[in-house]
C-alpha cells in the first residue's frame, strides 16, 4: 500500500480516502488506532511514527492529510513536531489533531499555538476520533465537543493567553485585526466562544454559508490555518478575554 497512490486505489468517481498518519510512542495504541481507522471506507492509515521527528518525515513522504499526534513522546515530542509541520510550506495541507491523556491538560493551549487544528482525549469514543479526522481533513477543524465551550477560555486565563503573554505576537495579531470588517470581528468573537457555524448563524440571523464565508475571510486575513487558530488569535490579540466564573468569552 505504501507505494500505491490513493488515486489508483480509489474506486472510479469516489473521493480519495483521507490519508492518516499515526504518531504515538505506544505501539499497542497505534495498532488499535490503525484497526479503527482502516475499518472506515473513507480513510486509511498511510504510516506510523514512534516520535515527532519520524512523524515529520512520514508526513511529507506519505502525503498525509491528517496526523494523529501524541503530545508526549521521547525525543522530538508532539508539540515540536507540530510546530515544524505548521512552519513547512510543503505541508500546508496537513492537519494535526493532538491526542492527550487528559483532555483538560496544560498542553492544550501550547498545542493550539503550535499549529494543531484541535485536540482529543485518548479516552474519546471511537466515533469521536473518526469524526475528528473527518472534520480536520475537511479544513473545518474544531475543538472536541467536550472542550469547545469554556475550556480554552479557562486555559488562556490560567496560562495567560492575551497580548501580555506574547507582546510581539499580540501586537501583530492586533494589527491584522484592523483589516477585519465589523461583521468578521463579530463572528471571530463568537468562534472564540466555541459556537459552531450553525449556532453563530442563529445568533446573527444569517445563513450558515454566510458565517462560513466570514470565517474563511477572517482566516485568510489573519493567516490562520483553521478555526482553532482563530481562537488563539482572538485571545492573544486581546480581542476576546474570558470573564466570569462560567469561563465564557467576552469581547473587548
Amino acid at each position: 500500500m505504501e507505494g500505491t497512490s490513493v488515486e489508483q486505489t480509489a474506486e472510479a468517481g469516489a473521493p480519495a480516502p483521507i490519508r492518516v498518519l499515526l504518531a504515538d510512542d505506544q505501539a499497542l495504541l497505534r495498532s488499535a488506532f490503525k484497526v479503527l481507522v482502516d475499518s472506515e471506507p473513507d480513510m486509511q492509515v498511510v504510516g506510523e511514527a514512534s516520535d515527532g521527528a519520524q512523524a515529520l518525515v512520514l508526513a511529507r513522504e506519505r502525503r498525509a492529510d491528517v496526523v494523529l499526534m501524541d503530545i508526549r513522546m521521547p525525543g522530538t515530542d508532539g508539540l515540536a513536531a507540530t510546530r515544524l509541520i505548521s512552519a513547512d510550506p510543503e505541508l500546508a495541507g496537513v492537519r494535526v489533531v493532538m491526542l492527550t491523556t487528559f483532555e483538560v491538560d496544560e498542553y492544550v493551549v501550547q498545542a493550539l499555538r503550535a499549529g494543531a487544528s484541535g485536540f482529543l482525549g485518548k479516552g474519546a469514543e471511537p466515533e469521536e476520533l473518526l469524526n475528528a479526522i473527518r472534520i480536520a481533513a475537511a479544513g473545518d477543524a474544531l475543538l472536541s465537543p467536550a472542550a469547545t465551550k469554556g475550556l480554552i477560555a479557562s486555559f488562556l486565563a490560567q496560562g495567560g493567553g492575551g497580548a501580555e503573554d506574547g507582546p510581539v505576537a499580540g501586537a501583530l495579531h492586533a494589527e491584522r485585526l484592523a483589516g477585519l470588517t465589523g461583521r468578521e470581528r463579530e463572528v471571530l468573537v463568537l468562534v472564540a466562544a466555541g459556537l459552531s457555524n450553525d449556532e453563530i448563524a442563529g445568533r446573527l440571523e444569517v445563513s450558515p454559508l454566510t458565517v462560513k464565508t466570514h470565517v474563511n475571510r477572517a482566516m485568510a486575513k489573519l493567516g490562520a490555518r483553521d478555526r482553532a487558530q482563530l481562537v488563539v488569535i482572538a485571545y492573544e490579540s486581546g480581542l476576546v478575554r474570558p470573564r466570569g466564573e462560567d469561563g465564557r468569552a467576552r469581547a473587548q
